[in-house]
């Protein structure tokens, strides 16, 4: 156990069944949402072709209104989520967003899609702080990176949905269709989680009073003197920007530069997210549970040093003029975007006062959501267009945009490393958190 665990009375503990099946379940939840966000990159061109836009003007469309609202909306939500019943705002974020993913797939013009975007983005702004923030109050500190690691494998599940179930589905009938396909199941989870899930109480495995409720100018103030949990955010987020930005033009660049179509480009992915995110998640919570990983300085080395290798092949995939090299490329890369964001969580929520995780969550997804989902598919838009010059954007134009994004991946590394020199300090801090700091 690490120094900074805590020991709980048995009796505040959950079972192990009750803290398995709530992790799976928020585990399904998470596939739900990365696939209900990500399914417009696999049906990317089909909708910039319906709707008669530039490589810019679908980017926007498609990633800026979520990311807009997600932003609004997250901070006032996870500020609710830490006072009030969090399975509660969980299973109606999850029905809010499913349906208006549904939403999406009956649209006809611009306008209609556009407000089905907002509308997934207000929903998902209440999906993943109150998840972490549950998990967090079922697993004790030492094993919580293990546990928000599972978590995590939501993400490649949710993209391989995203990827070659969708691309499939929308080969085989319409974008649209794809898009009602993955947003119904949603539905019926969110009246699951509200049946099934109890609400746990808030830091029975840390020993601390729940009467704390910080306010948001205390949380935001404790969080700025947390420089590991700063540099923890950050990383994470330009992983996004580095990861999640390529990734939600690959589909795209897949058709234009090797001619395949929507089901294809899907497909080329599609087993990569799964089998490669998968095991590159499950092998890193497998090592996150061995007891020389309780340090967790050893936790950000590992994830620096990941990042950091995996950028030289996410580079050589879009340079490349060989499918065959791009899709070994992407065997190497793609696993990567995945294996930090379990971790992150988890040592997120250690650097936070129970009643600041649904906070510190937020403020870190406001980061990554920005990064990846409005300034990376619009700059990486931006420069296609820019690139294309008088000619309408094509394989090369979109291929230089994404080799300018490729090397974030180092600065994504650099921030990861920086918070390994005050990390054990910060969770001493956390932990020590007390009445004072209240208001």
């Amino acid at each position: 156990m690490s120094a900074t665990a805590i020991d709980a009375p048995r009796s505040q503990a959950p079972s192990s069944i009750e803290r398995w099946y709530v992790l799976v379940l928020v585990c399904l939840i998470y596939a739900i949402n990365i696939a209900d966000r990500y399914v417009v990159s696999t049906v990317l061109e089909p909708i910039r072709l319906d709707l008669m836009l530039t490589d810019a003007g679908v980017a926007f469309l498609t990633g800026a209104p979520l990311a807009f609202f997600y932003v609004a909306f997250g901070i006032p939500i996870s500020w609710l989520a830490d006072r009030y019943n969090r399975r509660n705002i969980l299973a109606a974020s999850l029905v809010i967003w499913s349906a208006f993913t549904a939403l999406c797939g009956v649209s006809t013009n611009y306008l209609q899609f556009l407000l089905g975007r907002i509308g997934v983005g207000i929903g998902e702004a209440g999906g993943t702080p109150p998840s972490t923030a549950i998990v967090s109050d079922c697993f004790p500190p030492d094993r919580r990176p293990m546990a928000m690691t599972v978590l995590a494998l939501g993400a490649p599940i949710g993209a391989f949905l995203g990827a070659d179930f969708a691309g499939a589905i929308a080969h085989a009938y319409t974008w649209r269709t794809a898009f009602i396909a993955l947003g119904l199941p949603g539905l019926v989870v969110g009246v699951i989680v509200y049946l099934t899930v109890r609400e746990p109480r808030r830091g029975r495995l840390d020993a601390l009073d729940e009467v704390l409720k910080p306010s948001l100018i205390k949380c935001l103030k404790f969080l700025w003197q947390q420089k590991a949990a700063y540099h923890v955010i950050m990383g994470g987020g330009l992983c996004a920007l580095w990861g999640w930005g390529l990734i939600y033009w690959t589909p795209t660049f897949l058709q234009r530069a090797y001619h395949l179509d929507v089901g294809q480009a899907g497909a080329v992915t599609g087993h990569i997210h799964l089998w490669g995110g998968s095991l590159a998640t499950i092998g890193t919570a497998w090592l996150l549970s061995r007891p020389f990983m309780a340090d967790p300085r050893r936790v950000v080395w590992l994830l620096a040093a990941g990042i950091g290798l995996a950028t030289i092949p996410s580079f050589i995939a879009y340079w490349t003029h060989s499918l065959i090299l791009c899709k070994a490329m992407f065997w190497l890369f793609i696993p990567s975007i995945y294996f930090y964001i379990g971790p992150c969580f988890g040592l997120l929520n250690n650097l936070a006062p129970c009643h600041m995780r649904n906070m510190f969550i937020a403020i870190s997804l406001l980061v990554a959501n920005i990064l990846n989902l409005i300034i990376a598919p619009w700059a990486v838009g931006l420069m296609s267009d820019w690139f294309a010059g008088a000619h309408a954007t094509d394989a090369a134009s979109l291929r230089l945009a994404l080799l300018v994004l490729a090397p974030t991946g180092l600065w994504a590394a650099y921030h990861l490393y920086l918070a390994s020199r005050t990390i054990i300090a910060d969770q001493k801090r956390a932990i020590g958190y007390t009445k004072e700091w209240a208001p």
